[in-house]
């Protein structure tokens, strides 16, 4: 499972374009946490893109509001609990600071927008 980072970054980046590049940088570093515990390289705070930091919150979020196999889909609120207060799996300290306080200050809009495109 953690490999989908390395093998989308070794897919997207021998693109062109600055869009597929920046895909691969999202790709490789969408798993990395704030306080340096994710993965694949253990990077850090600042050391993490800013593309992969916001991509870190919004692939939470939708993971959470999402049914998977294991998991039923949790309401937006419940999705904002897990991610501003935590629930031992998933904390705060694990997103950039300035990224958590805009997706709060958004936060009625990341519902909108994902009730209007989920499926």
């Amino acid at each position: 499972m953690k490999s989908h980072t390395t093998y989308g970054a070794k897919i997207l980046e021998k693109g062109n374009s600055p869009y597929i590049r920046m895909g691969a940088e999202i790709a490789l570093n969408h798993h990395e946490r704030w306080d340096g515990g994710g993965y694949p390289n253990g990077l850090k705070g600042m050391e993490i893109p800013i593309s992969a930091r916001i991509m870190n919150i919004a692939d939470i979020y939708d993971a959470l509001r999402s049914k998977r196999p294991y998991k039923p889909a949790f309401a937006h609120e419940k999705a904002m609990e897990i991610i501003t207060v935590g629930d031992g799996r998933t904390m705060p300290g694990h997103f950039d600071p300035q990224v958590l306080t805009m997706f709060m200050v958004c936060a009625k809009r990341w519902c909108e927008i994902y009730d209007t495109n989920s499926y």
